[in-house]
């Protein structure tokens, strides 16, 4: 007997999702725990395994296409089986005013026309400015008021090309106050130039995982009342007592991975800053499990390190190494990013010295971490060369206050400088 394959819901916030890539076709033999299709979801990219047995009858969605949680996948059965009936019973289940699962298709961009060009005809403006009406004696001489000349001669202006409309043509105050300079001559052509081209763009649709977290984003900036704490650390200890560490044997810890630590352990001595807002209640975690934001094609993933307070900086360091590698292949789990009660983002790599970020809700706070730069500090009273680097902390005001806040930003600055601390 056929079985209706529907769209799985892979991860608690999917509502929808794409057929990456099928893996089989129609008419292959199907195996239980065999891998149908890949998913994406608003998450990840996850393999899709069979749960019966027979021969894959029907596809309902092609790569690239996207349909609703439980439409229509896939139908498996026996060889040469009529499910002609069973795909209209589908369709018929269809709740009235909502698209047919199996037709559920990505939208599709706008067809870009191969020639968009956009031609400005030549424009020609050709004004005849009249020549102005002046009286003239027979000399030659201007006929004009003498506060008419007083007023021409304050502002500059020539009164023969002043129109006059006294009597005889005579210039008068009035023809020379409002007096306003032809622009264009009598013989004068203005051509604009000949403007030729090509308008062109691309455009894709927006995969699952981004239209997530846009989503997200906009909700968290424009529900939690964001405010921002800077503060400048001193990076020369952390620089002498990293290069320590990695001459031990298989041993390598980054910069960020000394932050990650100190924020994990700062966390455990400011409990609100590890806290979280919910409509009827706030949570204040006992727990740390630190979110590490990851760039990926289609925007930004945060893999999460649990009980980070526990783990050493060498742990810290290799997790975050596995996950980043497998985020940007799309084959981390929904359950890896699930989870956090903090996040760290750091884009000191990219040369960027200070900038802030969007809280990752529910989380009360996010620390935006940059580059360590040199630069003259004063030391002792005197002027050296040091290291310093710019951290900020996003904070909700819903649930830490600026002390809060500031006292957390303290602590953490006391751990980077002195990472020996944080060994203990």
């Amino acid at each position: 007997m056929a079985e209706i394959i529907t769209m799985p819901r892979l991860s608690d916030t999917m509502t929808e999702g794409v057929v990456a890539q099928w893996l089989k076709k129609v008419g292959d033999k199907i195996s239980e725990g065999d891998i149908l299709a890949e998913i994406e979801t608003d998450k990840a990219t996850m393999e899709f395994e069979s749960f019966n047995e027979g021969t894959l009858l029907y596809i309902g969605l092609k790569d690239g296409e996207s349909a609703p949680v439980d439409s229509l996948l896939a139908i498996i059965g026996e060889e040469g089986e009529d499910i002609d009936a069973i795909i209209k019973e589908f369709k018929a289940a269809v709740p009235s005013g909502s698209k047919a699962p199996e037709v559920a298709k990505a939208p599709e961009s706008p067809k870009v026309p191969e020639k968009a060009a956009v031609i400005a005809e030549p424009v020609k403006v050709a004004e005849t400015a009249q020549a102005p009406v002046t009286a003239n004696d027979s000399s030659g001489r201007v006929i004009a008021s003498p506060l008419a000349k007083k007023i021409a001669e304050e502002k500059g202006i020539n009164l023969n090309t002043v129109s006059g409309t006294g009597e005889g043509g005579r210039i008068v105050k009035s023809d020379v106050e409002n007096y306003v300079p032809a622009t264009v001559s009598a013989t004068a052509t203005v051509s604009a130039p000949i403007v030729s081209g090509t308008e062109s763009f691309e455009e894709t649709p927006n995969s699952q995982m981004r239209k997530t977290i846009a989503r997200r984003l906009a909700e968290s900036k424009f529900t939690a009342p964001h405010y921002y704490l800077m503060l400048e650390i001193n990076m020369d200890n952390a620089i002498e007592s990293r290069k320590l560490i990695n001459e031990l044997p298989d041993t390598k810890v980054s910069f960020n991975d000394i932050v990650v630590k100190a924020s994990a352990i700062a966390l455990k001595k400011h409990p609100k800053v590890n806290s979280q807002w919910f409509d009827d209640r706030t949570r204040v975690n006992h727990h740390v499990n630190v979110g590490v934001a990851v760039a990926v094609e289609d925007g930004l993933v945060v893999p999460v390190i649990r009980f980070t307070d526990q783990k050493s900086m060498t742990q810290i360091g290799a997790e975050v190494k596995d996950m980043a590698g497998r985020a940007k292949t799309k084959k981390l789990t929904p359950a890896e990013m699930e989870g956090s009660t903090f996040t760290v983002s750091n884009l000191g790599m990219f040369g960027i010295s200070e900038f802030t970020s969007i809280i990752n809700q529910p989380n009360s706070a996010i620390l935006s971490v940059g580059a360590i730069i040199q630069k003259p500090v004063v030391k002792n009273g005197e002027i050296v060369i040091g290291n310093t680097m710019k951290v900020t902390l996003a904070c909700d005001h819903r649930t830490v206050d600026g002390a809060t806040g500031s006292a957390f930003l303290q602590t953490l600055k006391h751990f980077i400088e002195n990472p020996v601390t944080m060994l203990a």
